[in-house]
């Protein structure tokens, strides 16, 4: 039975397509199930960018300019140029909750019983990082709708071409998650080191003002902390697709991240590692 576990399930070197889509099918309803039930994540999900746009848009609307560069061909708002910013917000914020959720399965062993299913584990991780990733994309457009009222909005081709970027985003920001939530053994630790992380890659980053700013305030060496810093990347791989642009630099660094992340989660990812391995070290 443990080797089972370990190695996902009987049968997962001859997995069929049919096989999952189920598995990929049925983590995906459970992760929306479960956050339709978490009344607080919900709000705070929208709440917490929109107070962002409203408080910070008003408050530095006519001090912070806005210069033409790319990809804007035109002066913009101060809350127009936020929007991606905000949008890799949900995407950070969801993509760390999404893993917080992954540490608890794994303290009440529940990881373990959907390892026993006939799929591989870097499948059934994917099928996580997958399930987070749509459950992002559904809060993006739901802010996107709300941000539209208070007059903060891209062009409406914009709606269409942000979304495989922000799928692209938001695996890699989850991926991050998942590797953090491999590392982290207790949920208690997770937040603190959650908070470490996403503090740090917000502000440093171009999501509330461009990175040239950091030149004209003479520290160039947060301008270099910032383009090395993969959310900047994320948030500008979804500004650029908001008007019909690609990013290759963008899309090389979230796809680079993304992937040696997850190969990294993969790796370390141990289901044993929660409420089974406490009870024999009590009984030991």
């Amino acid at each position: 039975m443990t080797g089972m576990v370990a190695g996902g399930g009987p049968g997962t070197r001859g997995f069929t397509a049919a096989q999952a889509l189920r598995g990929l099918a049925a983590v995906t309803w459970r992760e929306i199930a479960r956050f339709s039930r978490q009344t607080g994540r919900m709000v705070s999900a929208v709440v917490r960018p929109m107070l962002w746009l409203i408080v910070f848009g008003a408050g530095f609307h006519n001090i912070l300019g806005v210069s033409i560069v790319p990809p804007y061909q035109t002066y913009i708002t101060y809350r127009e140029y936020m929007v991606p910013g905000l949008i890799g917000v949900i995407l950070l914020f969801n993509g760390m909750l999404s893993s917080l959720a992954l540490v608890y399965d794994r303290e009440m062993g529940m990881m373990r019983v959907l390892l026993t299913a006939p799929l591989p584990r870097w499948f059934l991780l994917l099928a996580k990082l997958l399930a987070g990733t749509v459950l992002s994309l559904i809060l993006v457009y739901v802010f996107l709708l709300v941000a539209w009222a208070f007059d903060a909005r891209i062009p409406w081709a914009g709606w269409l071409t942000i979304a495989p970027a922000v799928l692209a985003a938001g695996l890699m920001l989850g991926s991050v998650g998942l590797l953090l939530a491999v590392h982290v053994r207790q949920m208690e630790n997770f937040a603190g080191a959650m908070n470490f992380v996403i503090f740090p890659m917000f502000f440093v980053s171009s999501a509330l003002f461009p990175l040239w700013k950091f030149l004209d305030a003479g520290a160039a060496w947060l301008f270099w902390l910032a383009l090395c810093n993969p959310f900047t990347h994320a948030v500008e791989l979804v500004r650029f697709a908001a008007y019909g642009q690609l990013n290759l630099l963008s899309l090389a660094v979230v796809a680079g991240t993304g992937g040696v992340t997850f190969v990294a989660a993969v790796a370390g990812y141990d289901p044993s590692s929660g409420l089974l391995r406490r009870a024999r070290r009590a009984g030991s």
